[in-house]
């Protein structure tokens, strides 16, 4: 019987990546016993753990999956799959021998999330958790941002280009300032309180520090926010020709939306709101304006109407009327907060 030739091309080249950096080190792998497309739990073919000790003893998780593993199955032979896979680095205590199942659970929960959604995971994007990245433990970390590895950075495979894409933990208002600004910009200022964006539980936000708080102003001046598209669940659009058009939004997203307006628009940038109802394009003009299309709705804020919904907007239920732009109605709805199982464990608004 002749042995099936197997190839792992994809496989072979994310090994040869990390093996530049830890030699011959043989990482802790933990594989998936039953593929996802056969009715698996687990979307991530597997998920190496090395142990680094520079610049401080930490896990180096990298996971199999997101990419092309074995032969070409796509049409698109630039990139290889999604084009990435994810890498995680997490502070390892001194008495650790394996590292901890939560992170490896993480990981293949963001693969869950791609998988089903389509979603792909870019430089620079970011995640909010509502909650704990882990849930044993009491950490401010409560959300996600990606940016490259910096030791494995991009590849060329087979099967087409691969970048390998850190995952980093960050606290609810570092989260806001990526938000506000950029995720490059605010992961820059905290380079040196966070050496190779080692994730570690137990530290504090770093927008207490000054020269971070100082950075992050002079970014939002100089540069405005980055954040073109927010997504917003119980988003709604509701027109009538006797009455105001209506926007509804959650409480929870109000906050943000009012943040990131003026570094978007006073910049002459777009700010795109996405539901699952509705697509709404905010921008700035001379005179306000609704005008709906294929794409969704186009609202045109002029200054004064762009002050005064900056004002206005704050997390609780209420209705906003606008005095500059009459026929424009903001609802703001609670917004529930649900753990994994659906349970609800926090209102906001």
């Amino acid at each position: 019987m002749e042995e099936e030739n197997y190839e792992a091309s994809g496989w072979d080249a994310i090994d040869q990546a990390v093996e530049k950096i830890y030699g011959d080190q043989q990482p802790a792998h933990y594989g998936t016993m039953i593929p996802y497309t056969l009715g698996g739990n687990d979307p991530l073919d597997g998920i190496s753990v090395y142990k680094s000790e520079q610049p401080i003893a930490h896990w180096h998780f990298v996971t199999y999956g997101f990419s092309e593993l074995y032969e070409k199955e796509s049409d698109n032979i630039a990139v290889s799959g999604y084009g990435f896979e994810l890498t995680f680095r997490l502070v390892r205590d001194a008495a650790e021998e394996e590292p901890p199942a939560w992170a490896l659970n993480l990981l293949q929960n963001m693969g869950r999330y791609v998988f089903a959604s389509g979603n792909v995971f870019r430089s620079g994007d970011y995640l909010d958790a509502n909650g704990p990245i882990c849930l044993d433990v009491d950490t401010n970390l409560t959300a996600l941002a990606f940016i490259e590895d910096s030791q494995l950075g991009t590849i060329d495979t087979p099967n087409g280009q691969v970048q390998f894409l850190q995952m980093i933990g960050i606290t609810a208002d570092e989260l806001e300032a990526i938000q506000t600004w950029n995720t490059r910009g605010l992961l820059e200022a905290c380079k040196s309180y966070m050496p190779y964006y080692i994730t570690d539980l137990e530290r504090a936000s770093l927008v207490i520090r000054q020269e971070v708080q100082d950075a992050i102003a002079n970014g939002i001046e100089q540069d405005g926010s980055s954040t073109g598209y927010l997504y917003n669940d119980q988003l709604a659009w509701y027109a009538s020709e006797t009455k105001p058009a209506i926007i509804t939004i959650g409480a929870k997203q109000a906050t943000i939306i009012k943040k990131i307006l003026n570094g978007r628009l006073l910049k002459n940038k777009s700010l795109i709101l996405v539901g699952q109802q509705a697509q709404i394009t905010l921008n700035i003009g001379d005179t306000p304006a609704i005008q709906e299309n294929e794409e969704g709705i186009d609202i045109t804020l002029h200054h004064a109407a762009l002050e005064e919904l900056s004002t206005l907007l704050e997390p609780k239920e209420k209705i906003v009327n606008l005095s500059t732009f009459k026929s424009l109605e903001i609802h703001i709805k609670p917004t529930l907060i649900k753990d994994q199982d659906g349970n609800i464990i926090e209102t906001i608004g």
